[in-house]
Formats: structure tokens, C-alpha cells, sequence
């Protein structure tokens, strides 16, 4: 298999940890790959699949323009080189002119379902890719039943030709952390407040921040120790986040650090009294299981396919200021909840492996390859 690793981005968030962790495990159950990906990344995936043929695209293709282009071009004629039999295409565009089988990965369907979340060019761009690679890929594999359910209700999807695989946990990077792993994590953002709430993600506008930010302030600003609230992510489109945060009163901490490194995850997130990701329209819901994972109590929403990974081992709110708060208040409130959510957090994270997915990748190449 022929694996497009190009688009991965070089903070690892999101396609990132999904490509970098699908291939690892396809590495280690035996797959025959090849792997297309940006000259920064030769290094990374040399050493991640030491027994894969990894390639440079043309150096222009770090420009998405160009990476778009060369897909269309040059991705058929690797595959030739390399002697793939089939491609799998992880981000939602596919190659068209090639006699091989493709296999492309659609993340979600709020492209369609929440368009207003979305950049009017970007939800343009993806609709339309979504509707090619459902009509011309051997087969489509999709992260969650929520997401094909709703690909079928909105773009047409045929069940039969479309692939639920769960995304994964890495326990090397996502585990119940050490208390000087947690030390290190507070160390390093310089935290003044005695205990903090967690976000972890792009800050885009289905993410609902400015809810959170108004939610949070409601339930801590009259305690007399109130946690902060620490918004890691890189900063997406969202223009109304930084008033909500001039917003908030002096006497309350509220901080922005931008991209965490992956070795601080499991402490920042294991170590905060919640996390909160109160999305309003999510494919699969990645840092919801790597905060459970990490035995964060987390608070989240039932918007598409979050209650399909949180189950019955994260608290639920409305998306709402007023449910934010009333949620948030009420489990700073109760310290036995928030033990009872930890521990179902980590039982019903170990069930999501990377091994898991690759399994049923391997499946899904297997039928693309039959038909």
C-alpha cells in the first residue's frame, strides 16, 4: 500500500496523530507500505517504519496548491515506481487518473451538517471531495457510525462501500500521568491558580471556546479559590475567542499557550480538575479519548459522534453558557464524581487501540483491492 502521508502537518494535531499512528500500526502488524510524505517528514517516518520505502514529494508540494496538484500528477506515477498495488489516500482528496484501487479517509460530515462552523472556500473545497471520493474511491473509511450515518442522510454514502475504523490511544504518549509529569505541565504554564480547566483542540468555532470561557467564568468567579481555565490548541478561524477573553474578570486566570508539545500532554490534561470540550459538531472527538485516557474526568456534548466514544464515562452538557456552567459548578462540587468519571475514563479508553484500527484498515484495503 501506498500511503499519502503529505498532508500531515507538522504540529501532528489531529490528521497528524491519526496518520502517524495508523501507519506505526499497520508497521507493526506485517503491512507492506510505502509512504509519500513532505521532505521535513522523510527522517520522522524512517524511523517510525523502519522496513517501509519512504519518499519525498517534490519540494513544492509543501505548498498546499502544489501538494494538490502533485497528487494529481505525481501520486499515480510513485505508486508505479514503488510497485503499489493500491493507495490510500488519508484526507478526503483522492487521485483521479490512476488504474489502481484507492481507499480515502473521510473525517466528518459537518462540512454538510454544520456549515456555518466552517470557512465558506474550506467547506466548498471539502463538500466537493467528499461527494468525488464517495463516487470514485474503490472504498471510503470513515472514524465513527455517527459520521456514516450522516454521509448517507446528506452526501449519498453507500453503507457498503463505506468503513467505520475508531480512531486509537497512544498509551506511550496518553496514560494516567506522573505527579512530576503534572509538575512539569503546571511548571511550564506558569500557573498562578491552585488547579485548572482543560481544553485541548484547534480553536475553530464548532470547538464552542467563547461558550466555554463564558461557562467557566460563571461557575468558578464567586469561589474563593476559582481553577483557571488553560486553552491549548493552535489558533483556527475563530475571531470571537479573544473577547471572550478580554472579557473575563481580572481576579479569574485564563490562558492561551498554543500547541502543547505531545510529552506534556498526559500531565496537562491528567492533571487538570476537568477537561471541557463542549463541540458543537465532532467526526470522532480525538481529545475527548486522550483526556479519558490520560483519567481526566472530561465534560463534553452529545453532538454526533462524541457519545459514541465517551459512552457513559464522561458527564454530558448542553452547548450552552448556562450548561457549561450548571455542569462544570456542579462537578467542581462533587470530587467523588469526578473520581467515579476518572476511572470509567480509563477503563473505556483502553478499549480504542491503534491496533484495532489498522485491523479493520487492512480489511478495508483488502475489499478495495476485491473489487
Amino acid at each position: 500500500m501506498l500511503v499519502d502521508a503529505t498532508a500531515v502537518p507538522a504540529n501532528r494535531g489531529g490528521v497528524g496523530r491519526y496518520v502517524d499512528q495508523l501507519l506505526a500500526a499497520l508497521h507493526e502488524l506485517g503491512a507492506d507500505l510505502a509512504v509519500a510524505c513532505q521532505n521535513s517528514d522523510v527522517a520522522h517516518y524512517g524511523t517510525l517504519l523502519p522496513s517501509a520505502q519512504v519518499v519525498a514529494a517534490p519540494a513544492a508540494a509543501a505548498r498546499r496548491p502544489a501538494r494538490l496538484a502533485w497528487e494529481q500528477v505525481g501520486l499515480a506515477g510513485l505508486a508505479d515506481r514503488v510497485g503499489a498495488r493500491l493507495i490510500h489516500s488519508p484526507h478526503y482528496t483522492m487521485p483521479l487518473r490512476t488504474a489502481l484501487p484507492v481507499v480515502t479517509t473521510l473525517h466528518d460530515a459537518t462540512f454538510f451538517t454544520h456549515p456555518d462552523l466552517h470557512q465558506p472556500v474550506k467547506r466548498t473545497f471539502f463538500r466537493s471531495w467528499t461527494k468525488v471520493s464517495l463516487r470514485a474511491a474503490a472504498r471510503c473509511i470513515v472514524p465513527s457510525r455517527a459520521t456514516l450515518e450522516e454521509l448517507v442522510r446528506v452526501a449519498g454514502a453507500v453503507p457498503g462501500q463505506v468503513d467505520v475504523a475508531h480512531h486509537g490511544v497512544d498509551p506511550a504518549t496518553f496514560h494516567l500521568p506522573a505527579e512530576a509529569d503534572v509538575r512539569r505541565a503546571r511548571e511550564e504554564l506558569g500557573l498562578r491558580a491552585g488547579s485548572y480547566l482543560a481544553f485541548l483542540g484547534t480553536i475553530e468555532p464548532r470547538k464552542n471556546v467563547p461558550a466555554l470561557v463564558a461557562g467557566w467564568c460563571r461557575a468558578v468567579s464567586d469561589r474563593a479559590d476559582p481553577p483557571a481555565l488553560v486553552i491549548a490548541g493552535a489558533r483556527g478561524w475563530d475571531t470571537t475567542v479573544d473577547r471572550a477573553v478580554a472579557a473575563v474578570p481580572d481576579h479569574l486566570e485564563v490562558r492561551l499557550p498554543g500547541y502543547l508539545p505531545l510529552d506534556q500532554l498526559a500531565g496537562f490534561l491528567g492533571g487538570a480538575e476537568l477537561v471541557a470540550y463542549p463541540s458543537t459538531a465532532e467526526g470522532f472527538g480525538l481529545p475527548v479519548l486522550e483526556a479519558m485516557a490520560c483519567g481526566a474526568p472530561v465534560v463534553t456534548t452529545t453532538s454526533l459522534a462524541l457519545p459514541e466514544i465517551g459512552g457513559d464515562a464522561v458527564e454530558y452538557t448542553q452547548p450552552t453558557v448556562e450548561g457549561i456552567a450548571g455542569t462544570v459548578g456542579g462537578l467542581l462540587d462533587r470530587p467523588a464524581r469526578r473520581a467515579e468519571l476518572s476511572a470509567a475514563a480509563l477503563r473505556r479508553a483502553a478499549r480504542f487501540t491503534w491496533a484495532a484500527c489498522a485491523e479493520q484498515h487492512l480489511r478495508t484495503y483488502a475489499h478495495a483491492l476485491s473489487s
